[in-house]
This record gives structure tokens, sequence and C-alpha cells, in this order.
């Protein structure tokens, strides 16, 4: 019997998200997954293919994560949001795997397409057709704070990561979310 490579692949994996969200797929290399998850780089492709395949499974992987641990909840999109951007600032490797994925991907893969299909339908029954216009603006807004230039969170009175000035922004961003809402359920019902 062949021996357990659970542990292997757990490593590689490790590695490879940790590489993939400091270099994106472009500048991420094979040998230094390998050393960092103790492999070989043989290893790496024997498990996970090229290294495309590998970093299409970490992106989807880090995303079902996310999905898992925060629960979507359309009827509650202002909570939704005040959790995701919980977790995104307790794992800030989430939003730089998906920053390389859209700049190195012409196009997103069928499990990135899937993770959003049920998520727009449960909006469907809010806003109707504006469903995958809410969840995007609704998205914009939760990483709005992480995509801000650091020039612009230069202005903030406390250190920009501290938990006031974080618990702050959440505030805001669960105010401004219960506004998109409020705003958009008015313009469905005006069509």
């Amino acid at each position: 019997m062949p021996p357990d490579a659970t542990d292997t692949k757990r490593r590689i994996l490790s590695a490879a998200r940790a590489e993939f969200a400091q270099f994106g797929l472009a500048g991420a290399r094979v040998d230094r997954i390998a050393d960092e998850g103790r492999v070989n780089k043989r290893s790496i492709y024997v498990h996970f293919g090229p290294k495309g395949d590998l970093f299409d499974l970490v992106v989807a992987t880090a995303l079902t994560e996310m999905a898992e641990e925060v629960p979507f909840t359309a009827e509650d999109l202002p909570a939704y949001a005040g959790a995701l951007f919980d977790y995104l600032v307790a794992h800030p490797e989430i939003l730089r795997l998906t920053s390389w994925a859209n700049l190195e991907r012409a196009e997103a893969s069928a499990d990135e397409i899937e993770a959003y299909a049920p998520k727009v339908a449960a909006l469907t029954e809010f806003f109707g057709d504006s469903a995958v216009d809410v969840l995007a603006l609704m998205l914009g807004q939760v990483t709005a704070w992480q995509y801000a230039s650091s020039a612009l969170r230069a202005h903030s009175k406390d250190d920009e990561w501290t938990t006031k000035r974080l618990q702050q922004h959440r505030e805001i961003l669960m105010i401004s979310v219960r506004a998109l809402v409020g705003t958009t359920s008015t313009v469905n019902h005006a069509y």
C-alpha cells in the first residue's frame, strides 16, 4: 500500500497559499513552495499538476473556507457584510489571492462562478434583476478599507489597523450596506 500523502498535500497547499498570496501566479515559484512545504518539486506536480492548476485550487479552497466560516445571509446583508469584513481582516491573504486571480486570469474558473450562484439566487428573491449589482456593491463596500490607498488611510486619526479603527469602519460599513439595501428595494419597486 502506498504511503498516506495527506500531510504532504497539506504542507504543499499551505506553502502554495502563502506563496501565491505574496507573489501571485506569475511571480510564485514552485521551488519556494517545495522548500517551504518540505517536499520535492516532483511531489507538487504529482499531487496537483501544473502551477496554474495549483493556483486555481488554492483560490477556490480559500473561497470555500471563507463561505463556510461566514455563511451568506441574504435576509440580513449588513450583518453578513460585518462578518465578512471581520473575516477578511483576520485573513488578509484571501483578498490578495482574489486580487491576483482577477489580475492574472482573464476568465473566472467554473468553481469561482459557481460559488456566486447561490448568493445571486438568494438575493434575486429580494432584489430581482438588481441582485448582481447589490452583491457587487456590497462586496465593494466590505473591501473598501483594504483596497483604499495607504495615502488615504494615513488620514485616519487612529492607526489604520487598530481594533478601535477597524470597529469604527465596520460600523460605518454596516450603515452603508443598510442604506444600499433600502435604496435598492425602493428602486426595484419603482420598475
